[in-house]
């Protein structure tokens, strides 16, 4: 598996090796040892879940109190998805930064997300479908958001899709009604940075 980290600590792509023959093909979609070997850390399995949404939605950003928070690997099973990793932790030098991952079911690259960090995705096609497998289990009063078309984030949502044709995000009633950066910074609602955790 080939791994790269990018430039907000605690988010990990990992690019699976692909074995085709005339069946099909055959991967390893995650391996701890991979995960322990890239990150330092473990994925201690709590949860696992899958969305499957029509072509324009957006979910998220999303995230948990920290602590526990939760961590996520994330991956896309069929369709596609632009993935995106936002740094919500206070004091981090990289608050209010995000980082975009193309998601699908052809590369089947994976995403590690660490804890306080915020993740969100928009779906390319109709059908795309993300599981994600989590540290901890849903708990619906340690999950917050921060609205995904905040201008303060500046996150370059696609506005077509690969025919040309207009994409319009679609978000759920919670998504709509989530604060910005700048609101849930001054709330309080924030996770803070901790140096020797993600």
């Amino acid at each position: 598996m080939d791994v790269e980290q990018s430039g907000i600590a605690g988010h990990w792509v990992f690019t699976p090796r692909r074995f085709a023959d005339d069946r099909g093909h055959f991967l390893e979609l995650f391996t701890q040892t991979s995960l322990q070997e890239a990150t330092g850390r473990d994925l201690h399995l709590a949860q696992t879940n899958l969305s499957v949404s029509h072509r324009g939605v957006l979910r998220g950003v999303h995230y948990a109190d920290v602590p526990p928070g939760q961590a996520k690997y994330v991956t896309c099973v069929a369709g596609a998805v632009l993935d995106v990793v936002v740094d919500l932790r206070v004091g981090s030098p990289t608050f209010g930064r995000h980082e975009a991952v193309l998601l699908d079911a052809v590369t089947q690259r994976a995403v590690f997300v660490a804890e306080g960090l915020g993740h969100a995705f928009l779906s390319l096609q109709d059908g795309s479908t993300v599981v994600y497998a989590c540290s901890t289990g849903y708990s619906p009063g340690a999950e917050h958001g921060v609205h995904p078309l905040d201008a303060d984030l500046a996150i370059d949502w696609p506005t077509t899709d690969e025919a040309g044709e207009p994409l319009r995000p679609l978000l759920s009633p919670k998504d709509e009604a989530a604060p910005s950066l700048s609101a849930a910074l001054a709330a309080g609602a924030l996770p803070v940075f901790a140096p020797d955790g993600a």
